[in-house]
């Protein structure tokens, strides 16, 4: 070989050593330029630093690395010379390189200015990984500015785009009714976004009617339907049948629900890869609260016919039948017999007035007990029975007219009376019901006059004279003083008797709280049964009769507003008024998520329902 190709050969291979240098010192960077970009960060950025009084803008606390599961413990720092209108809201993305996977998590708010000037946002921390991360402080400046309107809700999305895609419509079966007619208004909420579950903020006033809340639904379920030609989901959330107890123009109240909304979140124009995390695969998204609602119902009530109204007519309205029964027909004097009245059918059965029957000489009749079956369907339906205890003094063969009961049909316009057969009773004479007492009158020496009236022995008396009393013993002033202080004391009692069953609101008054505890027991006894659907109904029914006996509301123009607006008039403290107020809400708020539900928490709720009938009773007493 040539000397010349040696040194080439040479100078070749020396070449090809340089170059794999090279290669291996180019590798060596861009593998430390890529684990540099996978090296844990903890920013904080803002969409803006210079904002208006009255605008809103954005945070972001942003984690950056591998593994960004293992992030843990966010503290945000205090931010206290702004209001936070939305979150902490939770977003992650994630990129993959040389097979390597990597990912930011990020923390995000919407704050606006409470006042002008310049603040600093503070340090977060997370830890990852055993290691504590923090961001750098923020200066926003504040300027003054005018108030904007136009962008009433959070995460950059207008009140006009969300209220086209959430909201929620109440719906009447009929706009025009008779006084009593039920009227059926349903309750929807149509979504084209993905929500979380809804929290009640109002609910709607029935100023002017009876309401009765109709198939009550523990968890809201949604189906595909249409409104104004647009697709939808929708669900009903809420259906109440309601019965006009005044005529004239009624309106109910809009229902009011805060509403999270899941969407997807909008661009800031400050991250790089923006375009690339708002594809659909990689897309971040938020937790936007709405308030959603519903449109005002406003229904003509008419008042019923006024001619050929029966003398029976006691203001039902809808269609019943009406059944009575006795338990026995023939008896002895003073032996009980029961009287069975049922009035069954479609309408407001809790406002039903059972009839009374007239009964023959010579019966007693006691109070009836009253029983109400309510069928809370789409109809309001059920029976009213009320049983009277009948008891026969005389003997001889009794009759029980027949009762009457007339109401309105809406159906068919007109007034209708049911009425029951004739009861025939016979009564015989008890055994030994007339025998004289035992003494030392002779059986012969006494003579019955008309049943009830005797002769009085005027002969044969074996008398003697007894001594007089030379000293008034002390027995004498008791016996003479007792029954003085017994009478003036029955003689109070019964001027308050007549006072409280003269005036039915101040007997309700007294006797609020007593039967708030009645109520009470029926929602433990249901508490007790783990029948956590039914607990909650009775708590708030004990809550709302007390209520409306206490400050004397008719149910029928109750509402809770009016009630907390009545505890605010007799000074009741503030607090007590929330904790009836939070009470009330959330009977309401577990039909919307009954499985968060537990016995425990229900037992809670029922103890902190007790203390604040007990307190609110104590206050207004003290406040008279």
């Amino acid at each position: 070989m040539k000397s010349g190709e040696l040194k080439t050969n040479r100078i070749t291979n020396m070449a090809v050593k340089d170059f794999k240098k090279i290669l291996v010192i180019i590798l060596l960077l861009a593998s430390g330029i890529i684990s540099n970009s996978f090296a844990q960060e903890f920013t904080a950025t803002v969409d803006r630093t210079t904002v208006g009084q009255y605008d809103r803008f954005q945070i972001y606390f942003t984690f950056t690395g591998a593994e960004i599961n293992a992030v843990q413990n966010f503290r945000p720092p205090a931010m206290n010379s702004f209001k936070v209108l939305s979150g902490p809201n939770q977003s992650s993305s994630m990129q993959i390189i040389n097979g390597k996977v990597s990912g930011s998590l990020t923390f995000s708010y919407i704050l606006q200015p409470a006042n002008i000037g310049e603040f600093t946002i503070g340090t977060a921390s997370v830890t990852h990984s055993g290691k504590t991360y923090s961001t750098q402080p923020l200066k926003i400046r504040v300027e003054k500015g005018t108030p904007q309107q136009q962008r009433e809700s959070t995460g950059g999305y207008s009140s006009e785009e969300l209220a086209k895609n959430v909201f929620i419509t109440a719906e009447a079966n009929k706009s025009r009714a008779l006084l009593g007619e039920q009227i059926t208004v349903t309750y929807k909420l149509y979504t084209k976004l993905n929500i979380s579950s809804p929290q009640i903020t109002k609910l709607p006033q029935y100023q002017g009617f009876w309401a009765e809340e109709t198939d009550q639904q523990q968890t809201i379920s949604f189906d595909v339907g249409m409104y104004k030609g647009e697709r939808y989901r929708v669900a009903v959330i809420k259906r109440v049948a309601l019965f006009p107890t005044k005529p004239g123009t009624l309106s109910v109240t809009p229902f009011e629900l805060n509403i999270p909304v899941i969407v997807k979140k909008r661009r800031t124009g400050n991250d790089v890869f923006d375009d690339f995390f708002n594809d659909s695969f990689f897309g971040r998204s938020e937790t936007v609260e709405y308030l959603a609602k519903s449109n005002t119902l406003k229904v003509e009530v008419e008042p019923l016919p006024s001619s050929g109204v029966p003398a029976s007519f006691n203001g039902a309205v809808g269609n019943y039948n009406l059944k009575a029964e006795v338990d026995k027909n023939r008896v002895s004097t003073n032996e009980s017999i029961t009287l069975r009245l049922t009035v069954s059918g479609s309408g407001n059965i809790k406002l039903l007035k059972v009839p009374e029957p007239q009964l023959p000489s010579g019966f007693e009749k006691y109070d009836p007990k009253i029983y109400d079956n309510v069928n809370k369907g789409s109809v309001i339906s059920g029976q009213k029975i009320a049983e009277y205890l009948i008891v026969p003094r005389t003997p001889g063969d009794k009759e029980i007219p027949p009762i009457q009961f007339s109401y309105f049909n809406p159906s068919t316009k007109k007034y209708v009376t049911a009425s029951t057969q004739t009861f025939k009773i016979s009564v015989t004479k008890g055994t030994g019901q007339y025998e004289p007492t035992a003494g030392s009158y002779a059986k012969e020496d006494v003579k019955l006059l008309n049943e009830d009236i005797r002769y009085i022995k005027t002969s044969d008396f074996d008398l003697e004279r007894r001594q007089e009393i030379s000293l008034i013993k002390p027995w004498f002033w008791i016996s003479l003083i007792l029954p003085l202080a017994a009478l003036f004391t029955a003689i109070g009692v019964r001027k308050r008797q007549d006072k409280l069953y003269g005036n039915i609101q101040l007997m309700k008054y007294q006797k609020a709280e007593k039967a708030a505890r009645q109520r009470l027991k029926l929602a433990k006894r249901a508490l007790d049964e783990n029948k956590l659907a039914e607990f909650y109904s009775e708590l708030s029914l004990a809550l709302y009769g007390y209520l409306e006996d206490k400050f004397t509301i008719q149910k029928s123009e109750f509402t809770l507003e009016m009630a907390l607006e009545k505890l605010n008039q007799k000074n009741v403290n503030t607090d007590l008024v929330e904790r009836a107020k939070a009470i009330s809400e959330k009977c309401e708020f577990v039909r919307f998520a009954p499985q968060a539900e537990t016995s425990a928490s229900a037992n809670e709720i029922y103890n902190e329902a007790v203390k604040v009938i007990v307190d609110v009773d104590s206050a207004v007493e003290k406040k008279r």
